[in-house]
This record gives structure tokens, C-alpha cells and sequence, in this order.
């Protein structure tokens, strides 16, 4: 059975959520939640898939991005608010719990959810960023970073330099991606490759270059990468960051401390007992989880967890998901032969 792909709004007193949602209402919900600079349509890969195995499969568009509430302070963007719009979602969704899958800075809102709630959880499954269970900050990844890549006397922030820059200069990096959205979205949206192995990223350079693209620059005009970015998926990311800009997005890496104090409340000291899988993505030189200590404090912190890798960059869902797909449905049926449906 094919199921459509259809859009929703939830509100309550505090937040709205517009969504995505695909399959049967009365399915078992599986969550997709989507990282910096995205949407829901991020998961346009996944959303039909799951359902056609039997999920109820939900993408909202995260807090700051697209038809979603849009907030004009940084405090706005606390993983704690985030994490709380999800729990709000799961409760309009009627649900007890859900499958939660994130990537990029939806990551740290799925590791939050089974920090926190994971009495919510069936379980969670991430892609790219790793669990870091005192929370996910510059002062908890730098020391993480592989030093014979990042020497710290030329790297003291490792490729985690860009972080440093939305806190020195919030408004130069906003202005950058905004100065023309539709190539930041071109050159931002690319494949991986095995040639950047044992290269220093260009997010390490971003405060000696004055900037992502330069001091002042704004995105150069790349062709688009047709191997993660079709034309209509080109046009609407370029729309949702054209009505909304850069400030909310950006505006999530502006609460290191408080992100940090959250998950100093986590349950269970932050040790995770239910089913966890992480897909490292071999081609992401930022979220370097192969080569570096970063998936350390995961492994020593799940009780259950599953790894695998997928040969693609960042964009890990948009760039392969076939393999993706492969890597939750395996891990599902493993986990959780009873919340498929009954054949």
C-alpha cells in the first residue's frame, strides 16, 4: 500500500509544529528530526518507506525553521525548549512512545528525549553525531578531536572552530548564509568523498577566514550536487530559509551553557539502557566519529547499542538512503519484532 505524504499543524499555548506525516494514524510513530540547515522534507526518503512497513513516520519542521514557531531571542533555542516541542508533538500524536530517529542537531534533541523521557522512547537511533551524555558543547567535543589532524596550536578549536564563531560573532555568520541563500544552500548541500580523509574541514578555519565563506563573502555560486538535491528539493529549502533567515537556526548553537546544565538533570546519570543505534557517516569529516575519540562517551554510556557505517558524507539521509532505509529496518525488526505488524 502506498500512503501519502501529508502536512500538519499542531498548536499549544507555547509552540507551533508544522509536520510531515505519512502511514496509518493508529501506527506505531517513528520520528524523524531534522538538523541545522534543514526542514522536514529532509526525510522525503523515509517518510514513505517506514510507513510502508507499517510506521505512522513523522518529520516536523524543528523549532526556528520553516512553517514552525519562529523565535527572536537565543535563549529561544535551548535544547531543553526543543526537546519539550517533541514531547508536546508525541502528545498530539496520541501516542505513549516513539521510534526517535535525528541527525545533525536533531541528534542532541533525540539523545535529550532519551536522556529525559525515556518513557517515550521505544528507542532512538541517530545519524552522524554521536551521544556526548554531558551534553553537546564546544567545551565537551574539542577535547574529543583527533589532534594528529587538528595540531592545537594551529586548531585549539579542532573543526569545531565554526561553533566558536556563532558565539564571538553571531551576526557575521548570519549575515553569511544569508547574504545569498540560494548558494548557501548550494554549496552547504554536497556529497561526501573519500579524498577529505586526514584533511583539516573547513569549519576548522572559520574564525581565522572571517567567516564560512570568507570575511564578508557570501556563499560562492556552486552548481547544485544532483546526488542529494534535486531542483524542486533545492527550491524549497531556499523558500523556508528566504521566509524565516538564519537567525533561529544559527541561534541553536548559541546556548552551550545551558544545553550543558540540561543534560546535568538527565535520568540515570545519562546512561542509556534502551536500544540505541548510531550510523557514522565515513565521509564526514566534522562529525569525524571514525577516526577520533568523539563516539567514546557513547559507547561507554549505552547499554544497548548498535553501530554501523554508511559510506556518505553529512547529509548522510538525503545522500544514501537506501542504505539508511537498510540500517533502520535491520535494526528495528532486531529490536523490536513487536511493533511491526502482525503478517
Amino acid at each position: 500500500m502506498t500512503f501519502p505524504i501529508l502536512e500538519n499543524v499542531t498548536k499549544s499555548a507555547r509552540h507551533t509544529s508544522f509536520y510531515l506525516s505519512c502511514g496509518a494514524a493508529d501506527s506505531t510513530p517513528i520520528i524523524f528530526v531534522h538538523g541545522w540547515p534543514e526542514l522536514s522534507i529532509s526525510w522525503r526518503h523515509q517518510l514513505p518507506v517506514f510507513a510502508a512497513l507499517g510506521f505512522r513516520a513523522i518529520a516536523p519542521d524543528m523549532r526556528g525553521y520553516g512553517r514552525s514557531s519562529v523565535y527572536g531571542r537565543h535563549e529561544d533555542y535551548r535544547q531543553e525548549e526543543i526537546v519539550a516541542d517533541m514531547i508536546e508533538l508525541l502528545n498530539t500524536l496520541g501516542a505513549d512512545k516513539a521510534v526517535w530517529v535525528g541527525h545533525d542537531w536533531g541528534a542532541p534533541v533525540v539523545w535529550g528525549l532519551a536522556q529525559h523521557h525515556p518513557d517515550r522512547c521505544h528507542g532512538v537511533a541517530n545519524l552522524c553525531v554521536p551521544y556526548i551524555p554531558d551534553g553537546f558543547a564546544p567545551e565537551k567535543i574539542i577535547p574529543l578531536a583527533n589532534r594528529q589532524v587538528y595540531p592545537e596550536a594551529r586548531f585549539p578549536a579542532a573543526q569545531w572552530d565554526y561553533m566558536m564563531f556563532y558565539l564571538e560573532s553571531f551576526a557575521k555568520a548570519q549575515a553569511g548564509f544569508e547574504g545569498n541563500i540560494r548558494a548557501t544552500v548550494k554549496a552547504l548541500f554536497r556529497a561526501g568523498s573519500p579524498a577529505g580523509e586526514g584533511q583539516p574541514a573547513i569549519t576548522s578555519m572559520v574564525r581565522a577566514n572571517g567567516g564560512w565563506f570568507g570575511l564578508g563573502a557570501p556563499a560562492p555560486d556552486f552548481p547544485r550536487d544532483e546526488t542529494v538535491l534535486t531542483e524542486a528539493d533545492e527550491n524549497a529549502y531556499v523558500a523556508g530559509l528566504e521566509r524565516n533567515g538564519f537567525f533561529g537556526a544559527d541561534s541553536w548553537y548559541m546556548n552551550p551553557d545551558a544545553n550543558v546544565e540540561f543534560a546535568g538533570r538527565a535520568k540515570a546519570g545519562g546512561r542509556l539502557a534502551l536500544p540505541v543505534l548510531f550510523l557514522h557517516a565515513a565521509y564526514d569529516y566534522v562529525c569525524a566519529t571514525l577516526d577520533s575519540k568523539l563516539a567514546d562517551p557513547m559507547r561507554a554510556n549505552c547499554a544497548n547499542l548498535t553501530e554501523a557505517t554508511v559510506p556518505s558524507g553529512h547529509w548522510m539521509a538525503q545522500e544514501q538512503p537506501v542504505a539508511v532505509n537498510a540500517a533502520l529496518a535491520r535494526w528495528l525488526a532486531a529490536q523490536f519484532p513487536e511493533l511491526w505488524p502482525a503478517s
